[in-house]
């Protein structure tokens, strides 16, 4: 470094093969995290889902790394130790394996939120002593966080602005890494707040990015409330069980909802059980959660895992058939994924049943593969069934059989334009993501 306490930081989210993609969204927690930076550190920021790193004239390199993107953020960090720069990694995969990030050459890894503990690792940086591990109490009170989405200007992502009303899920599933990450923490903000963000954000469209928007119910009815007259519209992630309320679903409609994100996640109830879906059980009638929902005009992105014991080839194909037949706007089919630090994890790694025990930088491994031994299938079954099930369900057939929903995807100009934007997108990186490498190629393409 120049200096006693001169500091250049570049921060970079890696991809996961090293390449662009259609489907990125703003990484929040820049946003966070610069407000929380000094004005006498100069900060860059790149993202690599949509452009290529430059080569950097820094000090550090911050990375927020997720575990399907943790090859990738390895090989990067090979390339910046070897220029003498110093490597600090934070997000999901660092803060349940942080001794597996310092063994690829990690400097330091922040476990946890960032919140509590970047402001520290500035100064520790200026020190020149900076620490292996910066441990976040996970408390932090999100009334005071300030967000400064000047991070991403000249940054051309989908054109959806991204907000935060809440941390964590009142449920805990045995496949979600959203409890192993929060814990049993439930955090809000302030409702004024959060309005006061919405309105400065000049995207129409409006994505919360929270895991569940319902893990205070009471409290999102009042944000929703006080959506009204912004004229914003917006999606979500829900648990099924808000389904069932229509007045709820009203009032969603009422504030500029167009699309719900749900679980669905089986049609079995064994399996459902054997999942912690607990909430879906009790709200087995998919069908007439479905039609609550249709019956507001808001859009469905339901999504699947297959994998649990009672899974088979035909039951994927069950699946399929009954998302098609529902005309959802969106669904995804994705194989089990045991991520570092779930139940699920340890459950198959001590019953010896993970095809690797670590996929994310298993040479062997593709987007794609089974992860799991599954007990009614063959892991390459299991793989053929995913990759089955995404196509069909995004043929073009089907994408036309699935606008014509007058009730909710066809509802109105609006939507039938949200629909088909999205379905392209996502058909084109279904089909450019299958089967591909993570980390992209052995030499690492900077310009």
């Amino acid at each position: 470094m120049k200096g006693s306490d001169f500091v250049k930081i570049a921060f970079i989210r890696p991809s996961m093969f090293g390449e662009t993609s259609k489907d990125a969204m703003m990484p929040i927690v820049f946003s966070i995290i610069k407000p929380l930076t000094p004005a006498d550190v100069e900060i860059f920021f790149y993202d690599e889902r949509i452009e290529q790193i430059p080569e950097l004239n820094v000090d550090v390199v911050a990375m927020s790394v997720e575990t399907f993107s943790a090859k990738r953020a390895y090989r990067l960090t090979e390339k910046y130790k070897k220029e003498g720069k110093k490597v600090i990694m934070g997000g999901f995969h660092p803060t349940m394996l942080p001794n597996e990030c310092l063994k690829y050459g990690a400097d330091s890894v922040i476990v946890g939120e960032a919140e509590d503990t970047w402001i520290q690792v500035i100064e520790d940086l200026k020190k020149k002593k900076l620490q292996k591990k910066y441990v976040s109490k996970n408390n932090c009170n999100m009334r005071n966080i300030e967000y400064d989405y000047s991070i991403f200007d000249g940054k051309k992502y989908n054109n959806i602005g991204l907000v935060q009303f809440s941390r964590g899920c009142k449920f805990n599933c045995d496949f979600c890494s959203i409890h192993a990450f929060y814990k049993n923490s439930i955090r809000t903000r302030s409702i004024e707040d959060i309005i006061v963000e919405i309105k400065n954000i000049k995207q129409k469209n409006i994505f919360f990015i929270d895991d569940n928007l319902f893990s205070d119910e009471t409290k999102a009815k009042e944000l929703f409330e006080a959506l009204i007259p912004l004229k914003k519209r917006w999606f979500c992630q829900i648990s099924i069980d808000i389904a069932k309320n229509k007045n709820l679903l009203k009032l969603m409609k009422k504030s500029g909802c167009l699309l719900v994100l749900i679980g669905f996640e089986s049609l079995n109830i064994e399996n459902l059980k054997q999942m912690g879906k607990g909430a879906n059980i009790q709200s087995k009638d998919y069908k007439k959660v479905i039609k609550n929902v249709y019956d507001t005009g808001i859009m469905i992105y339901g999504t699947f895992v297959v994998g649990y014991d009672f899974d088979t080839k035909d039951s994927v194909k069950e699946l399929v058939k009954f998302a098609i037949e529902n005309k959802f706007a969106v669904a995804n089919f994705n194989p089990l994924m045991p991520m570092p630090g779930t139940a699920l994890y340890d459950r198959l790694k001590k019953e010896k049943k993970l095809t690797f025990d670590d996929w994310w930088i298993n040479d062997n491994y593709r987007y794609g593969d089974a992860m799991l031994i599954p007990k009614s299938m063959t892991p390459e079954e299991l793989k053929d069934a995913c990759k089955e099930a995404r196509y069909t369900f995004n043929s073009y057939k089907n994408i036309f059989k699935r606008l014509m929903n007058l009730k909710a995807n066809s509802r109105s100009f609006i939507n039938a334009v949200l629909f088909l934007t999205v379905n392209i997108i996502s058909r084109k990186e279904i089909m450019t993501k299958q089967g591909r490498k993570l980390g992209g190629s052995d030499e690492i393409n900077i310009n």
